[in-house]
Parts: C-alpha cells; sequence; structure tokens
C-alpha cells in the first residue's frame, strides 16, 4: 500500500493533515463542542493525556486565542511545543502533578479538564474496557484537585458491560453527565466521550490521589432497580458530514484536487522507533544463518542426532545468535 492508502480510507486523517491538526481526534472536540459549547466562558482548562497534542491545538486556537485564555497540557511522553500551551511531562497520578497545574494558574482551579487518552488495547475488550475505566478514573481524580466547582469534564470512555457503573461514579461528581458520539468517531468502534458538566463533589469530600475513587463509602444504589441512573446518549456533529467508517476518492466532491499532505508533527521519540529504524534497514526479521551462530554442542553430536537436534534448538539460542529487535508497542 502506498502513502495515499490510508488518506482513502479515512477521510478525517487526510483532512487533520490538511487543516494543520496533529491527528484526527482533533474534530472528536471540535463536534463536542459543536453540541455542548465547551469552551463558553472558559478561560483556563487543562488537557490530560495529551500526546501527539491535537486537542491543545483545539484548546490553544479557542481559549489560548483570546488572550487571557490559559492552557496546561500533560502527558507522561514529550510532546512537540504549540504556541500558547504550557507544558507538563508528568504523571497523573501523582500530587506534584496537580500542584503544577494550580501554580501554573496562579493559584486558580481550572474551567475544563480534559481527556482523550487511551490504553495500548490488547484485543481482549473486558481488559482493554477495565484499562479504560481506571484511566479514566485517574483523570477524574487529579480533574478533583483542579477543577474549580461547575466545572467541566470530558473523558474518553469504552462502552462496556459494567459502564454504568462509571457513569453512577461521576453523577457523585457532577449534576449532568451524558454520553456522546462525534461523527468523527467510527461506529465500529466502542469508543465514546462522557461529558460531565456542573461539578459538585459530595459535601465533606476531600481530593486525595492516594486513594481509589471507586470506594464504598459513596452510595451506588442507583445502579439498578427504578432508581438506576440512564445516562442520555447523543451523537455529534453534523449528521451528513463524512462517514469516519467509510472509504472515499481522492478527489472530494467539492472538486478539490488531491495533493498528499504529510503529517503535520511526527511523533518525538516514540516507543517503536528503534524497530523501525531496524525495518528500514533490513535487519527486523533477519534470517538466521548458519555462520551468524557461534559454534556449539550441536556440531560435536553424532551426524543423526545433530540433524534432530538442529531441528528442535532452543529458542534462547537462536535468539543468541544476532542482534536483538526491539519489539514495537502499538
Amino acid at each position: 500500500m502506498g502513502r495515499t492508502s490510508k488518506d482513502k480510507r479515512d477521510v478525517y486523517y487526510r483532512l487533520a493533515k490538511e487543516n494543520g491538526w496533529r491527528a484526527r481526534s482533533a474534530f472528536k472536540l471540535l463536534q463536542l463542542d459543536e453540541e455542548f459549547q465547551l469552551f463558553q466562558g472558559v478561560t483556563r482548562a487543562v488537557d490530560l493525556c495529551a500526546a501527539p497534542g491535537s486537542w491543545s491545538q483545539v484548546l490553544s486556537q479557542k481559549i489560548g486565542g483570546q488572550g487571557s485564555g490559559h492552557v496546561v497540557a500533560v502527558d507522561l511522553q514529550a510532546m512537540a511545543p504549540i504556541p500558547g500551551v504550557l507544558q507538563i511531562q508528568g504523571d497523573i497520578t501523582q500530587l506534584s502533578t496537580a500542584k503544577e497545574i494550580i501554580q501554573h494558574f496562579e493559584g486558580c482551579p481550572a474551567d475544563l479538564v480534559v481527556c482523550d487518552g487511551a490504553p495500548d488495547v490488547t484485543g481482549l475488550h473486558d481488559v482493554d474496557e477495565y484499562m479504560q475505566a481506571q484511566l479514566l478514573l485517574a483523570a477524574l481524580n487529579i480533574a478533583t484537585h483542579v477543577l474549580k466547582p461547575g466545572g467541566c469534564f470530558v473523558a474518553k470512555i469504552f462502552r462496556g458491560r459494567d459502564v454504568t457503573l462509571i457513569y453512577s461514579q461521576l453523577r457523585v461528581f457532577f449534576s449532568s453527565v451524558l454520553c456522546a458520539k462525534p461523527r468523527s468517531s467510527r461506529n465500529s468502534s466502542i469508543e465514546a466521550f462522557a461529558v460531565c458538566q456542573g461539578y459538585d463533589p459530595p459535601q465533606g469530600f476531600l481530593p486525595d490521589l492516594t486513594k481509589p475513587l471507586l470506594d464504598h463509602s459513596y452510595d451506588f444504589n442507583q445502579l439498578d432497580g427504578p432508581t438506576r441512573i440512564i445516562v442520555p446518549f447523543v451523537t455529534c456533529g453534523d449528521l451528513s458530514s463524512y462517514d469516519s467508517d467509510r472509504s472515499y476518492p481522492l478527489d472530494l466532491e467539492d472538486g478539490s484536487e488531491y495533493k498528499y499532505t504529510p503529517p503535520t508533527q511526527p511523533p518525538i521519540s516514540p516507543p517503536y522507533q528503534e524497530a523501525c529504524t531496524l525495518k528500514k534497514k533490513g535487519r527486523l526479521a533477519k534470517e538466521i544463518r548458519s555462520q551468524d551462530c557461534p559454534i556449539n554442542t550441536v556440531d560435536t553430536l553424532p551426524q543423526p542426532l545433530a540433524a534432530l537436534q538442529r531441528h528442535t534448538m532452543l529458542a534462547s539460542e537462536v535468539w543468541n545468535c544476532g542482534p536483538r529487535p526491539a519489539v514495537p508497542f502499538f
């Protein structure tokens, strides 16, 4: 497949490059804002799990462009600078990160906290849903430290069978909780976004990053029965716009001529960088030849036994026959 293949298969990936966004996820936040007016009256915003920075770009343009707006982006990975965005390379489960965010806001809490973070999916849906739920709770936990009363919290969520528990947890802290699916989010994906407005923690609640939020001291009677919480499901974005699950021709219907556009910002030191370098040099899946292996006891065995032994060589011996390739994490 050529470099234009993904442009055909994913129109939002192509449009993101053409509009200068670092990732297609920028359209998700824009469509969420169209539906919920997330940026109205916001002067201080926090982007958790921000890399590669597409949501921070949107926040910078919508909030930072007002002159008095402040945007803080937090991620464990390094991220290329974005005008109007202050970056913190830190862990969202650490109290020091929350203190640093407040410090950059000169002691004032944030109006909006967003999180588009997701774990490296395994394909095991129960595991992926659990990991995503824990990531969301970590984002919610730090949000309780930095978000002002009445503030808004938006985070990615996987709509699994136990998602009602997450909704109930969010309803403990927010007066309004909705599940939103932007048009740019693939219909084939269980991804959605929890839009939580009106931050109102329980009376006497003290934020504490050392304790999990899913605590039995909270009232979760609304999980089932007649008092069960039913969270509305809302679709966002123009329904007549591009379908994220459909392939489009390179020459779109608006008559514009296609021209390949490279990614706006390549990743900085990604974990798979070494593997990509080895692949370019043809060394990632290099064929093991006999001359590459050191002499071992197999060569000193009688011929019939040696032939059998060569076919059952231990994996550890094969692994030591040459340079060790790095395994990419996708």
